[in-house]
């Protein structure tokens, strides 16, 4: 009997440790909205390619949606000027994307953090600064966007915040209290490839 409830303590201790470390990773990530998955094997845009390359880390793209005379486009720009600009498909249309807080995504591979085997981590980061959506208490329509330089720092406009995109979108200046950038569950499968960012749920 003694034997029968040391393995059922055991079992119970495993699947506590088990959640508590799943419930740590998941507040890894965002649970703002965002749903996108695109394939740039029918684009080839090389603007967002460009931030899909692991051999080339520390290029991120920021991927926003606008409609022009009825029409919905993906608008890619990369954090050293490049740009550009693509009709969406009848059956991207139907994907009914949600960029983040307020429209915008950046994504890329980070270069000063390696993921588990060595190699440049994809990320996906909102471009609302986090700190300013929860100073004035406002995810329904906030302005409070981020604009990146080419070493990848991404720079609020609003309060001057500025997250390393390259390292986790940490916060590099600030007030105690405040946190970095809001991440998204993300894959590639190379420049041009698949690319999807997802809340996580």
């Amino acid at each position: 009997m003694k034997k029968s409830r040391s393995v059922i303590n055991f079992s119970l201790l495993t699947c506590l440790f088990s959640f508590l470390f799943a419930c740590e990773a998941d507040n890894e990530y965002s649970t703002w909205p965002c749903r996108f998955a695109y394939d740039n094997s029918t684009h080839q845009d090389a603007t967002l390619a460009s931030a899909m390359d692991v051999n080339v880390p520390g290029i991120f793209c920021m991927i926003s949606e606008s409609v022009r005379g009825g029409v919905k486009y993906l608008t890619f720009k990369n954090n050293h000027n490049d740009a550009s600009s693509l009709a969406e498909s009848e059956e991207e249309k139907r994907a009914d994307y949600i960029l983040g807080l307020n429209n915008g995504i950046i994504v890329g591979f980070q270069n000063a953090v390696l993921d588990d085997y060595g190699n440049a981590k994809f990320m996906a980061y909102d471009v609302q600064c986090p700190n300013c959506v929860r100073q004035y208490n406002n995810t329904l329509s906030p302005s409070y966007g981020v604009s990146m330089n080419d070493n990848g720092i991404a720079t609020c406009g609003k309060c001057g915040r500025k997250y390393d995109l390259n390292n986790g979108g940490i916060l590099q200046n600030g007030q105690d209290g405040d946190s970095g950038l809001e991440k998204y569950a993300a894959s590639t499968t190379g420049p041009f490839g698949y690319i999807s960012a997802f809340r996580h749920r």
